[in-house]
């Protein structure tokens, strides 16, 4: 059985061709199609029917995809594919930044498209393990996997689902390197295992958001050309 049957995905492109060939190809894999030609429509689209992915063209006229994905993300975590011209990298991290879950370069075939969707819908819904004990790092930094939360000098800091992921894997193999094949493997997905700038852009991201200093990491450490290691603060603490 398809892992597309019976989904419901919004299609947001003002190209008709586009949309059609997108509606047929996912209509084959038992999924349900819905259209909106622009941000509007697809605003209005997600709060009512509430798809389980979004597939949404950058360039429209009017409302473009990046404001369309801005104003989406205020009110929905629903999974959203950017659809960018093949060559344009800043449009794809761009829509990564803005909250999308991943992109897909036209033109694409079939067999990319329902691949794509697959793995988004994969990650969205699977959550990892969930160990039942707070982890204290140290006197700054502590984790509640059991209640998703992360604590920074007490203060709650909010990690996007594939922040989190990212993170619960550096720190169940904290001391040990995870190499960038590895990470992408379990956090993306197997067909994500090349994609390593999807890797440095959320390392950027947790550094941020954890880090006293993000340009010299404590907590996240960089092992160059082999991938990355959260510090081993079991061995810390009790040294």
């Amino acid at each position: 059985m398809s892992e597309l049957k019976d989904k419901l995905i919004l299609v947001v492109d003002d190209e008709a061709r586009m949309v059609n060939f997108m509606r047929m190809n996912l209509e084959l894999e038992g999924a349900r199609v819905m259209s909106a030609s622009n941000g509007r429509d697809a605003l209005e689209n997600t709060r009512e029917d509430m798809p389980d992915v979004v597939l949404l063209d950058i360039m429209m006229p009017g409302m473009d995809g990046f404001e369309t994905l801005k104003r989406l993300r205020e009110f929905s975590q629903v999974p959203v594919l950017i659809l960018t011209a093949k060559d344009e990298e800043e449009d794809r991290i761009r829509g990564l930044e803005l909250g999308a879950d991943d992109y897909i370069g036209k033109p694409f075939s079939h067999r990319e498209l329902v691949s794509r969707i697959r793995a988004v819908l994969r990650r969205h819904y699977a959550s990892p393990p969930v160990p039942q004990t707070m982890l204290i790092i140290d006197d700054r930094l502590s984790i509640d996997f059991a209640r998703r939360e992360v604590l920074v000098d007490g203060e709650r800091v909010n990690l996007r689902p594939t922040e989190y992921r990212l993170l619960y894997h550096l720190v169940q193999n904290a001391g040990y390197v995870q190499t960038h094949h590895m990470l992408l493997t379990k956090v993306w997905g197997p067909e994500y295992r090349d994609e390593s700038h999807y890797l440095r852009l959320y390392i950027t991201y947790l550094r941020q958001k954890i880090e006293q200093d993000p340009s010299n990491p404590h907590y996240i450490l960089t092992e160059r050309g082999v991938g990355y290691r959260f510090v081993d603060f079991e061995q810390k603490g009790h040294g």
